[in-house]
């Protein structure tokens, strides 16, 4: 039985080295950038959104090394830049953490936790999240997951937020390589009692919940097949390597200019150029 109180993928997080520069670059492929958040002392990191709808991305940086942030920094010095983990929607966090101890996996949480916000006003408010993880040590295909049950949405879906130049409108898939996509596919189902499905390709999906984006686990070979022409430079044997995103084509490739790249009925953006991920816009 499906768990009630995670419903599907609320956000990917993008871990970056300078989070400043990060911002830049994606500004530069037409998305719009939120003002940059700073997260509690015991946290130590800082990030930009990038709002879409239901979902969104996130740029992390650490900002002061803390123990919190210990396991961020060893996948930056082990991996390089890239998606780190992928974040549920949690309805409940404290409900939704008992599921998952039902289910056997100890819960890291729930944490409450805020950052400041300033509206487009110019006044200022606040972010606030109660957030659960799965063990750390429970990462399919080398990607950590957690929940997110947001307090205040109102401070995090801006609606000046969520229009932008590249078209881009809603995550339709996670892509994590693994040289074992079927293995890391049914451990995800496991910690999240969902189904696995088969790609014509080989690929295995799992969905997310509701009508949130799936994820897919493939193997790297399995990635550039289907993206032929688009470096895959940085991206690991396994770990999260892209997002495909449902966009308005014709924006996203006056958008990118020369960064973008036709492949098939997708418009990309090489992992080098967006902070180790591969971003493949589809029509929505």
């Amino acid at each position: 039985m499906a768990l009630k109180n995670v419903i599907g993928i609320d956000h990917a997080v993008v871990m970056v080295r300078d989070l400043d520069r990060a911002a830049e670059s994606w500004k530069r492929l037409g998305f719009t950038v939120s003002p940059r958040g700073t997260h509690s002392a015991h946290m130590g990191s800082g990030n930009y959104t990038i709002m879409l709808d239901p979902d969104y991305i996130e740029l992390l940086g650490v900002l002061v090394e803390t123990e919190h942030n210990a396991p961020a920094r060893a996948f930056l010095a082990r991996r390089g830049e890239g998606i780190e983990r992928i974040a549920f929607t949690a309805v409940d966090s404290a409900a939704g953490a008992e599921e998952i101890r039902a289910r056997g996996f100890e819960p890291v949480g729930p944490i409450d936790f805020e950052r400041p916000v300033t509206m487009p006003d110019g006044s200022l408010s606040s972010a606030k999240f109660r957030v659960f993880q799965w063990p750390v040590a429970e990462a399919p295909g080398g990607v950590r997951i957690f929940a997110c049950q947001h307090k205040t949405r109102e401070t995090v879906w801006i609606p000046e937020l969520m229009k932008h130049a590249n078209g881009a409108k809603r995550l339709r898939q996670a892509l994590i390589v693994s040289p074992e996509p079927a293995k890391d596919a049914a451990h995800l189902a496991r910690m999240i009692d969902r189904e696995t499905r088969a790609e014509p390709d080989g690929a295995v999906a799992v969905p997310s919940g509701s009508d949130r984006a799936d994820f897919v686990f493939l193997t790297r070979d399995q990635l550039g097949r289907r993206y032929p022409g688009v470096s895959l430079a940085g991206v690991p044997e396994r770990g999260g390597a892209g997002l495909v995103i449902a966009s308005d084509l014709a924006a996203a490739e006056k958008a990118f200019g020369s960064a973008g790249v036709r492949s098939g009925s997708a418009v990309c953006v090489a992992p080098a150029a967006a902070n180790g991920t591969l971003l493949a816009f589809v029509a929505a």
